[in-house]
């Protein structure tokens, strides 16, 4: 493929591949012999069913091999953890090229529906008690997703909130009195609890209450949240079919699946592939 044509949707970016390489380099078997599976075709398939939404099981075999076989390394990578780690990579790789902004982050949760049920799945209130997962996502300044827990629908946005602040892939830096980290949160989280959990990570806490929204809405009708970059990042991870609506019966393999897609998003962002 030339290097100036623009990839579909769907087709795999060198920079994932070049990731998973990292993690699982090529090797010979045992007996000296070549390994016959192409990790990186395997790896097509995967990022091919994140973002159509298509059935495993109804994987191409001419274009993927068998697809009993691509979802067989997909689990063995989801419980290896390999997935989280090549997110790892990517934001080390943007932090790099760009430099992670940890002065303001941004936490908020969004539903989506899981008709097949599963681990952390529950009642959407929003949804006529359908049932369905959430997602909790941390975003630095820029909407960078550097953390996600999955819970089920009905878990309420507070209740992950410090799961969620513990769940960041990478390390970051600690706040320190000249340089202040702020965590933005939406009315949901106006809670004590809150506050007692963002201050214990030494977090400054910015937590709108509904009479505050609309005193600043009053004062300047333009007026707009610090938080919008995390609601960007979820439209963003909706755009994978697969995450839009959850099939997988396992917590940790939608886990996967989400931090597949947060890798994807980082690395398009560092490299505009």
């Amino acid at each position: 493929m030339d290097k100036n044509e623009k990839l579909a949707s769907w087709q795999l970016p060198q920079p994932l591949w070049e990731a998973l390489q990292q993690l699982i380099p090529e090797k010979k078997s045992h007996l000296g012999r070549p390994r016959s599976v192409n990790f990186r075709t395997i790896l097509a398939g995967i990022f091919y069913v994140l973002r159509t939404g298509i059935q495993w099981q109804a994987l191409s075999r001419e274009q993927f091999g068998p697809p009993s076989t691509v979802y067989y390394y997909f689990a063995l990578w989801a419980d290896s953890g390999i997935f989280e780690k090549m997110w790892g990579l990517a934001l080390e790789t943007y932090d790099q090229l760009k430099g992670l902004d940890w002065e303001w982050q941004s936490i908020d949760g969004a539903m989506t529906k899981a008709p097949l049920g599963g681990e952390a799945t529950g009642k959407n209130p929003t949804d006529r008690s359908k049932l369905g997962t959430k997602r909790s996502l941390m975003t630095e300044a820029q909407g960078i997703p550097v953390a996600v827990v999955s819970a089920g629908a009905h878990v309420v946005d507070k209740q992950l909130l410090e799961s969620t602040l513990e769940a960041v892939v990478i390390e970051k830096p600690s706040p320190t009195e000249e340089i202040t980290q702020h965590v933005c949160l939406d009315m949901g989280y106006d809670d004590v609890e809150c506050y007692r959990v963002v201050l214990n990570q030494n977090l400054t806490p910015h937590i709108r209450s509904q009479w505050e929204l609309k005193v600043e809405k009053k004062k300047d009708p333009t007026y707009q949240s610090r938080r919008w970059v995390v609601e960007v990042t979820h439209s963003w991870l909706n755009r994978f079919r697969k995450i839009l609506v959850r099939f997988e019966k396992l917590v940790s393999r939608h886990l996967s699946l989400l931090q597949l897609a947060c890798c994807y998003i980082v690395f398009k962002r560092a490299k505009s592939f």
